[in-house]
């Protein structure tokens, strides 16, 4: 036979999303720490290293000394401006500045992430 659900079940439901909601406004809350830099990295190994609160544009360059990206840093914000890739998904997502946010350009190799200057530089192995 089938159950159906009954009260008990609705609100054991609608608790757990109660808690689901908190959880993520208070994740939300605890990463949205501004950035003061943003890392850029292409094939892996880092670029160069900016700071947001410079205005400046930033041409990325491949091997060959082709500009590929152009990143805008302006108002504490770095976005991606200009691409040569055919998709231009770089150039379409918003500006970041809250750190860890990314904008990633797959067919140049090229990820700019917001990073704190203010971090020591330790990780977890180090004692």
């Amino acid at each position: 036979m089938c159950r159906r659900f009954g009260k008990n079940d609705w609100l054991f439901v609608g608790g757990l999303l109660v808690i689901c909601v908190f959880v993520l406004i208070g994740f939300r809350l605890w990463n949205s720490r501004e950035g003061s830099q943003v890392t850029i990295t292409r094939d892996g190994v880092i670029y160069k290293v900016c700071s947001l609160s410079e205005n400046q544009s930033v041409d990325i360059t491949d091997e060959n000394g082709m500009v590929t990206n152009t990143l805008l840093i302006q108002n504490g914000k770095a976005k991606m401006i200009e691409a040569d890739c055919r998709d231009q998904l770089c150039v379409h997502q918003k500006a970041i500045s809250i750190q860890n946010e990314n904008i990633v350009c797959l067919p140049n190799r090229v990820v700019v992430t917001v990073t704190n200057e203010e971090f020591g530089g330790f990780d977890g192995f180090v004692q």
